[in-house]
């Protein structure tokens, strides 16, 4: 059987049978092999530990594989069924990584919430992404974060906070028309759209 054949059964296996912890649960990742040139990432990175995982020198409790991305539980989780799905290639954050990758991590996303919501219990999650040190990003490899929420759990303490009505004033759309300035020439490349008018329901 040929490594990507082999690679795929045992991915679709994974996923018919519950595993034992002794097992791949713990394992490097199926879609690794080196004599895999269809899907050999050059760009890991040698001292991100996402990359580890990905190369096999770091464990970590798989969820779900495919040839796009890994899902796993978080080391430090913030409420039980936490994971990350993250990219096989290296793209130290969200706004480096290519469109279609988002893509792929975000197609898994529904898959793989609903199945954490009924293995915790819970019927709601959390979808987060820190992207930059200021925003609270520790590991720079691309990452989403699926965190399974409960009432009151009081997980985060931005949500006690009383928000305030946006202003239609000329400073926000002095805001609104600079973001859509640099939606134009993102890359350095305009993109020559018409975004329409700037306030929705104007007429």
């Amino acid at each position: 059987m040929e490594p990507a054949q082999r690679r795929r059964f045992s991915i679709i296996a994974s996923h018919l049978r519950p595993l034992a912890l002794s097992s791949s649960i713990l394992s490097p990742s199926h879609c690794t092999s080196s004599s895999d040139s269809d899907n050999n990432c050059s760009n890991l990175e040698a001292d991100c530990i996402f990359c580890k995982i990905i190369r096999g020198d770091a464990p970590a409790l798989k969820l779900y594989e495919d040839d796009e991305c890994i899902c796993f539980l978080d080391n430090n989780p913030v409420s039980p069924g936490h994971c990350l799905i993250i990219p096989r290639c290296h793209f130290p954050s969200l706004v480096s990584t290519p469109p279609s990758v988002v893509a792929a991590m975000c197609s898994k996303v529904p898959y793989i919430s609903k199945a954490v919501m009924k293995a915790t219990g819970s019927d709601s999650f959390n979808l987060l992404v820190n992207n930059g040190v200021d925003a609270g990003q520790v590991i720079f490899h691309t990452h989403i974060h699926i965190i399974p929420r409960r009432a009151q759990d009081c997980l985060w303490a931005s949500e006690s906070l009383k928000r305030q009505p946006l202003k239609l004033d000329q400073e926000a759309l002095h805001l609104v028309n600079n973001i859509r300035q640099q939606l134009s020439f993102v890359d350095g490349l305009e993109d020559g759209k018409d975004h329409g008018p700037t306030l929705i329901g104007s007429h």
